[in-house]
């Protein structure tokens, strides 16, 4: 069921995707499964799952299946990020085979360019965004044939690239030198920064952060408790002297991080022991969220209790009524 009886925006994104609100649910490692996809795409968005989250080809399977059941049959994407170590990214080819037989055409892609992708999924019928942290790489993402590019700010978690332009800048600078639909992210996720994203010529928001605490997502309840309570300073920059920047939960792994880096340390293997992936699912399963390097943005401030991801999106849609009502006062 969609959050908003009457959606109150059109976009080019809304159309391209067939969904009722601009609002996308960025690809989470290991938390964008089936139910939280699925309860993204029934409140009138759209989710992506990530498919490194399921590397195993019948898990991967078996997800989309099951995403599949929850939405009814509508619509949904999935998340392909592509790594800069050619070896992590063997499992792609076949993960696109089989999501394209279990009939799914919405693709987020991330990382690297999707250059050696686009023709088969292009044939195939995919639309295809790709998610940038820079205005310059996404027009030249543009010109490789996609449908749809996101920027992301420096307030974003997970990877906010290397120069850390805010979205304030980054998304009228987008509207300026992008012809195809666009969305933004980076510190988003109350319903006012969607009306603003919008009058600045975005067709589209992209939320990640804003829903960790959210029901649907598969995470020890300890975790939530913690991003409940986290504000706008509650994250940290680290990797960024690997030009690998992350915007994390300020927890004791980062701060080891950070001291390593501080230290000039230019060995990886020192790193690993906190920044290995393993230990993300491992904080996510137990709860122990001083462990790992847990994406987080600066928007977790609006998280501020537990909610659906259905309660989530019409608490967005109400207060971007109330921000547009209040811009038309005036």
């Amino acid at each position: 069921m969609s959050a908003c009886p009457t959606p109150p925006f059109k976009t080019r994104i809304t159309e391209l995707f067939g969904i009722e609100h601009p609002i996308l649910c960025g690809g989470l490692m290991w938390l964008s499964d089936a139910r939280y996809v699925a309860a993204s795409v029934n409140a009138g968005g759209m989710g992506f799952i990530t498919a490194r989250t399921f590397p195993d080809p019948g898990a991967f399977r078996a997800e989309l299946q099951t995403c599949h059941a929850l939405t009814g049959g509508r619509p949904f994407g999935v998340n392909l990020y592509l790594t800069p170590r050619d070896a992590d990214n063997g499992f792609i080819k076949g993960h696109i085979d089989i999501l394209l037989e279990e009939g799914v055409r919405i693709i987020e892609t991330a990382g690297l360019p999707p250059k050696d992708l686009l023709p088969g999924l292009r044939e195939a019928g995919a639309r295809i965004i790709h998610k940038t942290s820079t205005v310059r790489h996404a027009v030249s993402a543009a010109k490789l044939g996609i449908d749809a590019v996101t920027v992301v700010g420096a307030e974003c978690g997970g990877h906010p690239g290397v120069q850390l332009v805010g979205t304030l800048v980054q998304t009228p600078l987008a509207a300026e030198r992008l012809t195809l639909p666009f969305a933004v992210g980076g510190g988003i996720g109350h319903g006012a920064q969607l009306v603003a994203a919008l009058a600045m010529g975005a067709d589209a928001v992209l939320i990640g952060t804003r829903m960790l605490a959210a029901a649907e997502i598969s995470a020890h309840p300890a975790y939530k408790a913690r991003m409940i309570e986290a504000d706008e300073g509650a994250s940290r920059l680290i990797m960024q002297s690997f030009r690998n920047t992350y915007r994390v939960l300020d927890n004791a792994d980062a701060r080891s991080v950070a001291a390593l880096e501080a230290a000039g340390e230019t060995d990886y293997e020192r790193y690993r022991p906190f920044v290995a992936g393993v230990q993300q699912r491992l904080a996510y399963d137990t709860g122990d969220w001083e462990r790992g390097v847990l994406s987080m943005g600066q928007s977790i401030v609006f998280a501020r209790g537990p909610q659906t991801v259905a309660e989530i999106y019409a608490q967005l849609l109400a207060e971007a009524m109330v921000a547009r009502a209040r811009l038309a006062s005036r």
